[in-house]
């Protein structure tokens, strides 16, 4: 064993021994014992600087500037971003204004507010889903696809704005869902505010109604004060005055958590009502107006202003409007039976309807005559029923004839033969010139939406419309307001109204005054005079003097518009306006002749004689005979306003009879005007 461990001990030694390593061994012969260091290179040396050095600007420029946006973010914006922070905690509905109301002249309630109740959903953290729904179609009594068709509407809009599912809902839903409330947290009740209309579809083309705001009205109106669900006004004097009625929105802030949960009420601002309107129309008269157009079945309109103001009294369009039908969106189905009507109801008669004037034009070709020199009160012409132009006969209404008359008389019985040889004369651009005067051609300004400026034809109107020339003939038509002549209701109302006050053209008003919440008047409504007609006031009054007349003569045209009371005598016109002439209905009995063809029925006047105060005009849609037709509705409307004036000054104004009218003789008519004042003298032109 000892001698085995030797041997071993012997092999390890010698595996241990250093082996030959040439090159190694050479190197240890070489070695001296003294170290040997590599020169320095300056170089690289000046590099490690720079790099350090662009280090730290680096790390200095990188802590400014998070420093600098730390600063700007908690110093500068601090505000902001407490606000939005605030936002993300506060949550601020929004509570619709009490719309402004709107009142008669004698501040009756036209339009007003009432209390209404919508049912919302708050989007927010909430789905839809197939139980929600049928316990919300179960309590709303509603078709879900009309919900689905709600909620989807509002699909683009921020998750904070409610849906609106049902609005003006009974005390029974809102009862049950109160009750329900603990299945359907999601769903609140949203009071707003909802227009009354007192007299139903009153002055319906007038006022206007309101609707939800659409699309294309919302990307044209502020933001601020508008969303989607708003209701706007749509049209009439809602959508024209919006900007008055509106008010300015209040707000409720709740505190919310962060899944957007409810969890208490903070403090809000109230909304501001908006601004009430006081309008000029007379509710009595208007319901007369309308009443009587529709106890008739008439198409047509109504215009009754004060003659020394431009205050309109009345502004009624027949057939009205129902405006509960185009509220929330007209249906198809309706809007078509609209458009087929043949009465037009979609068309507000007062300022949008033109039709040829018919003889209401001949005052102003009596005048025109007058203020030229061409004529005098004594010129007369004789009359045998027709008259003989180049190759034409033109007729007279009268197959008899008149026989001789002079100016009065001719205006009186309305003599077609008198002026086709007067408008002759005068000449079709002198009749333009006289007829603008009187606010025809143009529109009025009145405050109402489309309305038309007529057609006052002369040479230059017919060569630039139709590239011809002007007729001789076609001045026989236009002197007893045929041919090219179209004019509006309101149109004919304003030029008696400047024969009945002596030449002054008033822009016709409808709003008397504007007051805020506080009543407070913003805005009150002042006569606006257009133009004056100088210098002729001694020809205005034998204009009137034949109107006069036209109504109290036992040969006027115009009998029917006598008033039974207060001793007023009316002055008036009435006219036919010939819709087309077709030659198969010539021998027919008018009640026999389709009521597309029939003429229409003009009448317009003032009252009293002496003094005038108010002009009433009417105009009844193919009613043949202003006389029979459109005369008795303007004397009811008369007989309301004196009856009303002398029981405000509390007077007992004399009755009288329908058989006991009294019927004047000539010198009593030529008494009923004043003479004109020494300003103006009965030779001076007119000025515009």
């Amino acid at each position: 064993m000892a001698n085995l461990f030797e041997a071993n001990n012997n092999t390890l030694k010698r595996s241990n021994r250093r082996r030959s390593e040439p090159m190694l061994d050479a190197e240890r012969r070489r070695d001296t014992g003294v170290t040997k260091l590599t020169p320095r290179d300056e170089t690289d040396l000046s590099g490690y600087k720079k790099k350090a050095l662009y280090s730290c600007v680096l790390i200095i420029v990188v802590f400014a500037v998070i420093i600098t946006r730390l600063w700007f973010l908690q110093v500068e914006q601090g505000a902001y971003y407490n606000e939005l922070a605030d936002s993300n905690r506060v949550r601020s509905i929004e509570i619709a204004a009490p719309r402004g109301n709107i009142y008669d002249r004698n501040g009756r309630e036209l339009v007003t507010n009432r209390p209404s109740f919508n049912v919302v959903w708050i989007r927010e953290s909430n789905k839809i889903d197939d139980e929600w729904l049928k316990n919300l179609t179960r309590i709303l009594r509603q078709d879900p696809s009309l919900l689905l068709e709600k909620i989807r509407k509002m699909s683009g809009t921020p998750g904070h704005l409610p849906v609106r599912l049902a609005e003006d809902i009974d005390w029974e839903t809102v009862a049950r869902i109160e009750n329900n409330r603990m299945y359907l947290p999601e769903i609140k009740i949203e009071v707003v505010p909802l227009r009354i209309y007192h007299y139903g579809n009153l002055a319906s083309h007038l006022i206007g109604y309101m609707g939800e705001i659409n699309k294309t009205e919302l990307d044209k109106a502020d933001k601020t004060r508008y969303k989607g669900g708003d209701l706007i006004g749509k049209m009439g004097l809602e959508r024209l005055r919006e900007t008055d009625l509106r008010g300015e929105k209040g707000h409720d802030n709740m505190e919310v958590n962060a899944l957007g949960f409810e969890q208490q009420y903070l403090k809000g601002d109230e909304p501001l009502p908006g601004n009430d309107l006081q309008l000029t129309m007379d509710v009595d008269l208007q319901k007369i107006a309308e009443d009587e157009m529709a106890s008739k079945q008439y198409a047509g309109a109504v215009v009754a202003m004060e003659a020394n103001t431009g205050r309109l009294l009345v502004l009624a369009s027949s057939p009205v409007l129902h405006l509960e039908e185009f509220v929330g969106g007209i249906s198809h189905q309706a809007w078509q039976e609209m458009l087929k009507n043949p009465l037009h109801p979609l068309i507000n008669k007062v300022v949008q309807g033109q039709y040829p004037p018919g003889s209401t034009y001949k005052p102003i070709t009596a005048f025109a005559g007058l203020a030229e020199g061409l004529v005098n009160p004594n010129t007369t012409v004789f009359c045998p029923g027709f008259y003989r132009f180049g190759n034409r006969v033109y007729r007279c209404w009268k197959r008899g004839g008149h026989g001789t008359v002079n100016l009065r008389r001719a205006v009186a019985e309305s003599c077609d033969v008198y002026f086709y040889q007067l408008g002759l004369r005068v000449g079709v651009d002198r009749l333009a010139k006289y007829a603008k005067m009187f606010g025809l051609g143009q529109k009025t300004g009145v405050e109402m939406e489309h309305e038309k400026a007529g057609i006052v034809p002369s040479t230059d109107w017919k060569k630039k419309r139709y590239g011809v020339k002007w007729h001789e003939g076609e001045t026989v038509s236009v002197a007893i307001g045929q041919g090219y002549n179209l004019t509006t209701p309101l149109q004919i109302a304003v030029m008696t109204s400047v024969i009945a006050n002596g030449g002054t053209l008033y822009k016709p008003n409808i709003v008397e005054q504007v007051t805020d919440p506080d009543g407070i008047v913003v805005n009150s409504f002042k006569p606006q005079v257009l133009s004056r007609i100088s210098g002729q006031g001694h020809n205005l009054k034998l204009v009137r003097e034949g109107m006069i007349e036209a109504v109290n003569s036992s040969r006027g045209t115009g009998r029917k518009a006598q008033i039974d009371a207060h001793g007023i005598l009316v002055g008036g016109k009435t006219g036919t306006a010939q819709v087309v002439r077709l030659a198969q209905y010539k021998h027919l009995k008018e009640e026999n002749i389709p009521y597309e063809y029939r003429d229409h029925a003009w009448f317009t006047c003032f009252a009293p004689a002496v003094n005038p105060e108010i002009v009433v005009t009417v105009l009844v849609e193919h009613g043949l005979h202003g006389g029979s037709a459109s005369a008795p509705i303007a004397a009811k409307i008369l007989n309301k306003y004196f009856e009303a004036k002398a029981e405000k000054l509390g007077e007992q104004s004399p009755q009288t009879g329908k058989n006991d009218r009294v019927i004047l003789p000539q010198d009593g008519i030529e008494h009923t005007d004043q003479l004109p004042s020494d300003d103006e003298a009965p030779d001076g032109l007119p000025q515009e």
